[in-house]
């Protein structure tokens, strides 16, 4: 099966870049992770509201709350696909990280990924 790269870009042959299926699945959880809920037509309840917190005055029970958010929306979109093994929420500034430890159910790999984003 073709997965399509995320986000959309051209490979070096001009067409539509494709990638493999540990890397199509990390893509699948950013998207999840930095989707507001609403912004797809047909699921108007896929995302986590991630960004909308950037901004929001930081503290523990902010963190544990995004952190009990998160997990939930992972499992719910995502649950098919990967197993939450470890989850942890930093924000500092106008920056949020997001550190997440799982494994891939169909092939039994664990992975580690951190997905940054920052305000203007």
């Amino acid at each position: 099966m073709t997965n399509i790269d995320f986000p959309f870009q051209f490979g070096s042959r001009g067409r539509t870049a494709t990638t493999d299926d540990d890397d199509h699945v990390r893509d699948m959880i950013e998207q999840l992770l930095f989707t507001n809920a609403g912004e797809r037509v047909n699921r108007p309840d896929f995302g986590s509201g991630l960004l909308q917190l950037i901004f929001a005055p930081n503290s523990p029970e902010m963190a544990a709350a995004l952190q009990f958010t998160l997990q939930a929306a992972l499992q719910q979109w995502l649950g098919d696909l990967i197993q939450i093994q470890a989850l942890e929420v930093e924000s500092e500034d106008s920056s949020l990280r997001v550190g997440l430890q799982y494994v891939v159910l169909r092939t039994a790999e664990q992975r580690t990924t951190t997905f940054v984003r920052g305000g203007v």
